[in-house]
């Protein structure tokens, strides 16, 4: 079977997320997420598939999760802070002035046509985090995988989004037909949350989270011949809780929109041939994380949690019902 990966967006916790969820796939599916023909990855999404390129494996993943460091592989001996890393559970404060004015004009009579999040993101005052500690990860897993630290990721299927700060475009770093860039700096650039992180210049051009042109991306994969794609999607959730804090009902209200927007891309997909796998954090997943995703505290029990949800789920998928009628293969598992 060709398969692929897809590795979406969620701060700190979604890759905590992601982390159990692969552990899981691999337990009930028996399929090795180094093994898989094409990874995207967003945001948080493209570290672990960098990571993940590097032939790092999910159970060195889940130990350097928990802070346990690995005894062999690519990330034995690297130390790491996810806070200090990641900045903490807030930002910085942000400069005053929007982000991208050059989306703003570009699009101005067009504005709606745009996702949403990326005329958000150029609304939003440019953040002044710096992700240099994550770009450093990525190079020293390259250079103890053997790899040129500065060059891309040996595996030829793995592809990093981003969105050009000054267009809205979106780029999808390691396909031939787009800007060239090392892993490293295309990494950094598909985590640097607008508000949140300083965008990432690659090239004279600035860029910032893939995130926001979408969370998941999936529509990437559509054309490239694909027999299944699994989808784990820290953003996308099919069942909800029902929190009482306001910023949670906020953040719940917003992954609704996501949800929506990954099944319209998961259509392509559809429309090829693909079969598609769609996972996502059910109710007690989202109870684990709460509203802040970049709460780096909570990072063990949502990835503790996530192991035996998506075991389950995996185990004992259902059919999500189409709006338009048409089939579909793809599994609500949140």
């Amino acid at each position: 079977m060709r398969w692929g990966l897809v590795l979406g967006g969620g701060g700190v916790l979604g890759g905590a997320w992601m982390v159990g969820a692969l552990c899981a796939l691999q337990e009930v599916h028996g399929l090795d997420p180094r093994e898989a023909e094409m990874i995207v990855g967003t945001s948080a999404g493209s570290l672990v598939g960098a990571l993940l390129g590097a032939g790092v494996n999910t159970q060195e993943l889940r130990a350097h999760q928990l802070g346990e460091g690995a005894s062999s592989g690519a990330l034995a001996a690297l130390e790491w802070d996810y806070e200090a890393a990641t900045g903490g559970p807030a930002p910085s404060r942000p400069r005053l002035v929007p982000g991208s004015t050059g989306i703003v004009t570009r699009h101005v009579r067009r504005l709606r046509e745009l996702p949403p999040t990326a005329v958000l993101a150029a609304l939003t005052p440019e953040g002044r985090g710096s992700l240099a500690t994550v770009g450093r990860l990525v190079r020293d897993v390259l250079a103890a995988s053997g790899s040129d630290p500065h060059g891309w990721s040996a595996h030829p299927g793995v592809r990093v989004t981003a969105m050009d700060y000054e267009t809205g475009r979106r780029v999808v770093f390691g396909d031939a037909t787009m800007p060239r860039a090392p892993l490293f700096a295309a990494v950094t650039a598909s985590c640097a949350i607008p508000g949140w992180y300083s965008p990432v210049v690659i090239d004279g051009i600035r860029y910032v989270d893939g995130g926001a042109c979408s969370s998941t991306n999936v529509d990437v994969l559509a054309g490239h011949g694909l027999d299944h794609v699994f989808v784990l999607a820290p953003m996308v959730s099919f069942a909800m809780d029902h929190p009482s804090n306001v910023q949670a009902r906020m953040e719940r209200a917003w992954r609704s929109r996501v949800t929506r927007r990954c099944l319209h891309e998961v259509d392509k997909l559809h429309a090829t041939g693909t079969d598609v796998t769609v996972v996502g954090p059910g109710p007690e997943d989202l109870q684990a994380m709460g509203a802040n995703l970049m709460a780096v505290e909570r990072r063990r029990v949502v990835l503790d949690t996530a192991m035996h949800t998506t075991l389950a789920a995996l185990r004992d998928p259902q059919p999500i019902e189409r709006h338009s009628g048409a089939d579909t293969t793809v599994k609500d598992v949140g």
